[in-house]
């Protein structure tokens, strides 16, 4: 042992890796001994060397056993009160809150179909075509040219069932039409009866277009922005406001619900449309009754107190008078009757242009109020406004610059429009509407006397009639 010039404990040291100590821990450890027991002198190298073995015997312990500094970590963690696990788990992302009207993926939950009433249809039109009430999902999709597994076929499966068009999912093995979608897609159905299913798919049957279609039916068509404002005061969603609206709008235009009228666009009532279809599909004709007179069925009003009947020249299709009557309806009169909640009516939306039928009589006799155009001299415009006169009911007159008023009528305030250039026209707009507002107010507050050519020329008139009544 002592040949080999080192002992058997600087043998074991010598196994020992390098674990790099400091010097000055080492010098440290040589200039002041643990337990405060006096360290030798400078010149003891024995005991030096023993205390630096035993320094390097420490450290060969320290690798062979962990650092006390993470196991006491992991027993902190595992000693850690378990009411603090869920604040951590309790923070997410933002992109995994829900919104209302979004699931957790961002895709916008509808509550309504993803496609338009005619684009749904073609499902239920293939099933028609092929023969079929009812038939494999496979052979509907081979006959469409599609795959039946795409992402375009699952949602037209889906739009289909949605309207109630159609029963039987992606899953299905087979695809059937229900009795409605039977009758709104059939070829061979009745017009009348095939409408008022299409009606009641596609707007009825879906929750927010029959909110839309019950607050606006028989009024002038809104803004986008004033439905969806109604929608949203109604808890829709901010995220399908814009495709509802769309989407309820090509429908209300597909069933003929949606049309310009007056140059405005409206939106009939489905009465309305189905009072104008006959069974074979055609317009209803006016029924004549005697020479050059045509009659119609009653109108079936039964509050005249919100209708004023707008008398004016009508004409044909795009003439001037039509125009002119169109803007005048769209653009001043209706407008101007705004605040009085009233429904103003024309003659052709009740019967055949150019016709003095009973219903337009009546309108003239029993409306709370007329107003009447008197512009291009229209000579039916005139009997009606005489008619008008002799019943003694309110009654509101204007005309266009351009045409003189007649002698007749010239004692009567008539509000005169500056038709001369649109840049003349359009700077006084508001100006009109508020001279009608102004005369219809009066008139229905009966704060002004009813002025015609009867009452200022010819007062005594109706005793005269009641007079002639006596007489045997």
């Amino acid at each position: 042992m002592e040949a080999s010039g080192m002992t058997e404990r600087q043998r074991d040291n010598s196994e020992v890796p390098d674990l790099q100590v400091p010097s000055e821990e080492i010098d440290s450890i040589a200039e002041a001994p643990p337990n405060g027991v006096p360290g030798p002198s400078v010149g003891e190298a024995p005991v030096a060397s023993e205390a630096l073995a035993q320094t390097s015997l420490a450290a060969n312990k320290a690798v062979e056993s962990p650092t006390p500094r993470k196991p006491a970590r992991r027993a902190a963690k595992k000693q850690q009160p378990a009411t603090q696990k869920p604040a951590t788990a309790k923070k997410k992302p933002d992109r995994a809150k829900r919104t209302t009207g979004t699931n957790q993926s961002g895709r916008v939950q509808r509550s309504f179909p993803a496609a338009s009433f005619e684009d749904a249809m073609e499902l239920a039109n293939t099933l028609h075509k092929i023969g079929a009430e009812r038939a494999r999902r496979l052979t509907v999709f081979d006959e469409l040219g599609r795959s039946a597994d795409s992402g375009s076929s699952r949602q037209l499966v889906i739009n289909s069932g949605r309207y109630g068009l159609t029963v039987g999912g992606m899953q299905a093995e087979f695809l059937e039409l229900t009795e409605d979608g039977r009758t709104a897609t059939s070829p061979d159905a009745v017009p009348r009866q095939q409408l008022r299913a299409r009606f009641k798919l596609a707007i009825e049957m879906i929750p927010p277009f029959k909110l839309l279609y019950d607050e606006f039916a028989g009024k002038r068509f809104p803004t986008h922005s004033v439905l969806k404002d109604f929608l949203r005061e109604n808890g829709y969603s901010e995220a399908e406001l814009q495709e509802c609206v769309d989407t309820f709008t090509v429908n209300a235009r597909f069933l003929g619900l949606l049309r310009t009228v007056a140059g405005a666009e409206r939106l009939l009532s489905i009465e309305h449309v189905l009072d104008n279809i006959a069974e074979r599909g055609a317009m209803a004709q006016v029924i004549p009754s005697g020479p050059g007179l045509a009659v119609a069925v009653s109108s079936g009003i039964h509050d005249w107190s919100k209708v004023c009947f707008y008398v004016t020249p009508i004409g044909d299709e795009d003439s001037d008078q039509r125009l002119h009557s169109d803007l005048f309806l769209g653009s001043i009169v209706e407008p101007a009757l705004a605040d009085f909640e009233m429904t103003v009516v024309r003659a052709d939306q009740i019967g055949k242009p150019g016709m003095i039928t009973a219903q337009v009589i009546e309108h003239i006799v029993k409306a709370r109020l007329v107003i009447a155009d008197l512009s291009f001299h229209n000579p039916n415009v005139f009997y009606e406004v005489a008619l008008r006169h002799a019943c003694r009911q309110p009654i509101v007159q204007l005309i266009r610059t351009a045409d003189r008023i007649p002698f007749d009528l010239d004692q009567v305030r008539t509000i005169k429009v500056d038709t001369t250039t649109i840049y003349s026209l359009v700077p006084q707009i508001e100006s009109y509407r508020s001279e009608i507002a102004n005369q219809v107010r009066r008139a229905l507050e009966g704060t002004a006397p009813i002025e015609n050519p009867l009452t200022v020329f010819f007062p005594g008139f109706w005793d005269a009639l009641s007079g002639d009544h006596d007489r045997p």
